[in-house]
């Protein structure tokens, strides 16, 4: 006899409150980037006093890097998570560049956390730096894992370099991001389909040996 499921575990008052002051933080990073959080600002958006916010965020970092974990955790659960019920293999990627692209498509005004903390924090030493430089390589990681099994099942030819094409992948996405958020999303969205085929097609095809 089976055990009886655990019992889903109930967040408490002060991880509630936490998480409040998460989506708070989140809203104002959007607005004026992560350099301009701070916990006054928190503070006064969430109606707490710069006290209460101390007790969840000891640092504004701390609270820079909460916001950044928030976001990158909606977009796993958003892009990634999804992508996963898909077979291994090309069907895989399809899905999750579709899911990517709407992903793009519904962002609100200020666009995705992350994408604009890489260009806010690529030269500056630190902690949010690191955090963000984590997540680019776990994201770039994750692309090149979901490229080595599309090889392993056959849909890519067996020489093509994984971490490469994941490379192309990432910068075809963040391509789609900027036009989208800039010129067309339609035009955009458009032309990166194409652009996705076209890397598909030449990971395909058994490259000429070498000389």
């Amino acid at each position: 006899m089976s055990p009886p499921p655990a019992a889903a575990s109930v967040p408490s008052k002060g991880d509630l409150t936490r998480q409040r002051l998460t989506h708070e933080a989140a809203l104002i990073a959007r607005a004026q980037g992560l350099e301009g959080l701070s916990i006054g600002s928190v503070a006064e958006a969430a109606g707490m006093s710069k006290s209460g916010v101390f007790a969840h965020f000891g640092s504004r970092e701390d609270l820079q890097i909460a916001v950044l974990d928030a976001a990158a955790e909606f977009f796993a659960e958003t892009v990634f998570r999804p992508a996963l019920r898909e077979r291994r293999g090309l069907p895989r990627i399809e899905a999750l560049v579709e899911r990517w692209f709407d992903f793009v498509a519904a962002q609100p005004s200020g666009g995705c956390i992350l994408t604009a903390a890489a260009s806010e924090f690529d030269d500056r030493p630190g902690p949010v730096r690191e955090r963000v430089r984590a997540k680019l390589l776990q994201l770039r990681g994750d692309l090149e894992r979901a490229v080595q099994l599309a090889i392993e099942a056959g849909d890519f030819h067996r020489e093509l370099d994984a971490g490469q094409f994941a490379f192309e992948l990432h910068a075809l996405l963040l391509v789609v991001h900027h036009d989208a958020r800039l010129l067309d999303p339609e035009t955009a969205r458009a032309r990166g389909r194409s652009a996705f085929r076209g890397l598909v097609e030449r990971a395909r095809r058994t490259p000429f040996p070498s000389a």
